[in-house]
């Protein structure tokens, strides 16, 4: 991407600085909710349905990258009332995923650099009291997690674009007291390279997400050995063959890395992964296919059901069956699992965490955030915000709230690509976003614990 002089347009970020928070207006449905960054602000909602899917190629496909614009003096992400953001770190060439270890420090990968990098804030504080690079030498490292979960961890793993390492950790360990350890090697690690982990909460399988290598599967060969009904016989229901068997796919394994098996298929590209606390479900965001229009196929969040088809590449939200393979997998009509919230197509939805902190209202105890990066094949831009997702008694509503807002400066360009999610120790939320390398801590009320 280009950057771009920030300044121009930043009166449009001021304005909508001083928009009130609209949680009292109505919910946003069918195509009221397919509006664009000018209709964003913390509070607006939305409920997208499976029946609210538009035709394909009711608009053409566009091409939209955002252009990267520094960000302007005193730029921050706009949030409701009530709650305040803060700057924790500036200037890191690639921050993605945050996670964060049981002791409270902030483990950030850094992807373009190879780093895992820690920060320790200082209590109550945005301020880093301590900051270092835990290791380096990595293929992309994205996905992070702490084994054993919900205890004392004697692990960090680490999802590399083409494998999975974990090192040695002790509480406090700011840099890592070993080498890595491969636990699952030869990953594909072509064209879709966000991989993300997560540990069932009885820690006995690791979770891993594989995007996959296309966008529709352009390279798998056209039939598998044998013919597909051959093929459907021998393996999970949709998966796909050639260049993308073992892709598009979560899988499971167990904590060191043996027995695989797959979990659920035709997830395009699911990037971020959460456990659900209330339930122990396996959480994933997926960003879905692109050219089919505006908004065509919808992006979504689902609680992963194991065995389940999300369609891809064939079908898209239940049976809509994308004109580019019609009547290619006539088997697979009605096998398709609809996700469980949809959000606006090509918001391109990155990583999921579910607050269960204290620091912030109580109907906020349950619910999930997640970052939409923003997307390049959408002619009015969308994304590039942190979304609520509501939940009640354990189940999701449907519903999404635009929780954090003001990363776009005009139609042309954008300071902030929101990726990584995550709830600190005091129950602040922390976002990082890869447009210019930032760190943000977003408290509520006075910010201390």
């Amino acid at each position: 991407m280009i950057r771009i002089a920030g300044f121009a347009g930043f009166a449009l970020l001021l304005a909508a600085s001083a928009f009130a928070q609209a949680a009292d207006q109505p919910v946003l449905t069918g195509n009221a909710a397919f509006g664009d960054w000018k209709a964003d602000k913390p509070g607006v909602r939305r409920l997208i349905k499976p029946d609210d899917q538009q035709k394909p190629y009711v608009t053409e496909s566009a091409s939209n990258g955002g252009g990267l614009a520094d960000r302007p003096e005193d730029a921050k992400p706009i949030v409701p009332s009530g709650f305040s953001v803060e700057l924790v770190a500036s200037g890191i060439e690639n921050p993605r995923v945050v996670r964060v270890a049981p002791n409270g420090d902030l483990f950030v990968a850094d992807s373009k650099a190879g780093q895992i990098r820690i920060y320790r804030l200082a209590e109550g504080s945005a301020k880093p009291a301590e900051k270092s690079v835990f290791a380096k030498g990595l293929t992309r490292p994205y996905g992070i997690a702490f084994y054993p979960p919900g205890g004392k961890p004697q692990w960090v793993y680490v999802a590399n674009s083409n494998s999975v390492v974990r090192f040695p950790y002790r509480d406090g360990d700011l840099e890592a007291s070993g080498k890595p350890e491969t636990v699952v090697a030869k990953v594909p690690a072509s064209h879709h390279w966000t991989r993300d982990i997560a540990f069932s909460p009885d820690g006995k399988t690791l979770y891993l997400s594989v995007g996959s290598g296309s966008n529709i599967a352009e390279d798998m060969s056209a039939r598998p050995k044998g013919g597909v009904e051959e093929w459907a016989k021998s393996q999970p229901l949709g998966e796909a063959w050639g260049a993308e068997q073992g892709r598009a796919d979560v899988l499971a394994f167990d904590p060191d890395g043996n027995n695989r098996r797959t979990v659920a298929t035709g997830l395009r590209n699911c990037s971020g992964m959460a456990v659900q606390p209330a339930t122990g479900a396996l959480w994933c965001v997926v960003n879905e296919r692109d050219e089919l229009g505006d908004n065509v196929p919808f992006e979504y969040a689902a609680a992963v059901k194991d065995g389940a088809f999300y369609g891809w590449p064939w079908y898209y939200i239940g049976d809509n069956e994308d004109p580019r393979y019609k009547g290619a997998r006539p088997d697979l009509a009605g096998k398709v699992t609809v996700p469980d919230v949809l959000m606006q197509a090509h918001s391109a939805p990155l990583n999921i965490a579910f607050y269960e902190g204290g620091a912030f209202p109580a109907e906020y105890k349950g619910d999930a955030f997640v970052t939409l990066h923003g997307s390049w094949n959408r002619g009015a831009r969308t994304g590039y915000k942190v979304v609520r997702l509501r939940f009640k008694d354990g189940k999701p509503t449907g519903e999404y709230e635009d929780f954090a807002t003001g990363f776009v400066i005009s139609d042309d360009a954008v300071w902030g690509r929101p990726v990584g999610v995550a709830v600190a120790k005091d129950g602040a939320l922390i976002l990082t976003e890869d447009g210019n390398g930032t760190i943000w801590r977003v408290t509520h009320g006075d910010g201390q614990s």
